[in-house]
């Protein structure tokens, strides 16, 4: 990255409301131009389905009048993922991007359209999310990546890539940043977010391509795939907010109580099968050797004690209790 462009993204993110001014009056997607002080929703086409249907991705684009950052918020990278395609569609419905001072939000509730109709995290059994940066000949997750990585991220100064926990695992509202990246530290910070953990990014990730661009892209984690969690969607919303404030593009009051940073995570998975129960949860502070949970045998009176092998903090769970050995039943931070 330029330097004099890297001090500008250091001072802003430092809170002085220092602004990007090399940006042009007008973006352009997909052949659509954008002018500064309008709002536009942009229809980029990805494929043909075999009944015809044309699968595209729906582009919100909300600009002030005065240059500023452009910051992106999107959702549904993975289909199943729903919290985060629902805290984008609430902050489109809540008009949160509405009467921007400054700069520009664009705002993509749903990125993987075929996955969300079909329940399903991939499309067409590829993972977008780790089919960055595309190819315009590839799959129709690596067509999808592609889009998002010429159409989208060139404009992109920083953003929130809106996730939840996977299947049958609960995940307590957090912001994943790439480890020795401080700018992104700093924006998670400023997000008021109550957990942050540095985790390096995937290869071939929508974060990874970010980081390989020099834009700041935090990961928001938050409730359990095809399933609503109020919890989470307001933490997402709050996220949005407290960023469009701290960066003084709106004047809304910032909600920021801190934030706990971690270095790193483990897993804890399960010692045998059997049927789990759950005696902690995603949000606790553990100690070593606390018991957590237990897992019992089916057709006797065994059991067996889960205890921690770490001192940190619960940040995801299990909820399926019918388990196999070897399954994931504890995610926790540690400093």
């Amino acid at each position: 990255m330029d330097t004099s462009i890297k001090m500008l993204l250091l001072e802003l993110l430092s809170g002085d409301n220092v602004f990007f001014d090399y940006k042009l009056d007008s973006m352009e997607i997909n052949g659509e131009k954008i002018k500064k002080g309008t709002n536009k929703c942009v229809q980029i086409p990805i494929s043909t389905l075999p009944s015809g249907t044309i699968l595209t991705i729906d582009v919100h684009v909300f600009s002030a009048d005065e240059k500023g950052p452009t910051v992106l918020f999107a959702g549904g990278l993975h289909g199943d993922e729903i919290n985060g395609v629902e805290i984008v569609r609430q902050a489109i419905e809540k008009n949160c991007f509405g009467n921007l001072k400054k700069g520009t939000v664009i705002a993509i509730p749903l990125i993987n359209t075929l996955g969300f109709i079909n329940y399903a995290r991939e499309t067409s059994g590829k993972d977008v999310n780790r089919s960055f940066p595309g190819s315009k000949a590839g799959s129709l997750a690596s067509l999808i990546a592609y889009k998002i990585t010429n159409e989208i991220l060139p404009w992109v100064d920083f953003g929130v890539d809106f996730h939840t926990g996977g299947a049958s695992l609960y995940n307590y509202p957090q912001l994943r940043v790439t480890k020795e990246d401080e700018d992104a530290l700093a924006l998670a910070k400023a997000s008021g977010v109550p957990l942050i953990i540095k985790k390096n990014a995937i290869v071939k990730s929508h974060r990874k391509q970010a980081l390989l661009n020099n834009k700041p892209l935090v990961v928001y984690e938050g409730g359990e795939s095809l399933r609503l969690d109020d919890f989470s969607i307001a933490e997402g919303l709050k996220i949005i907010n407290n960023l469009l404030a701290y960066y003084g593009m709106k004047e809304d009051k910032l909600i920021n109580e801190g934030s706990e940073v971690f270095a790193e995570s483990k897993w804890m998975r399960s010692p045998s099968s059997g049927v789990f129960l759950l005696l902690k949860k995603a949000g606790d502070n553990i100690e070593r050797g606390e018991v957590l949970g237990e897992v019992n045998q089916i057709n006797s009176s065994k059991k067996e004690i889960i205890r921690s092998k770490y001192k940190g903090k619960l940040i995801g769970h299990r909820n399926n209790p019918v388990v196999v050995k070897g399954d994931a039943l504890f995610h926790v931070a540690i400093k």
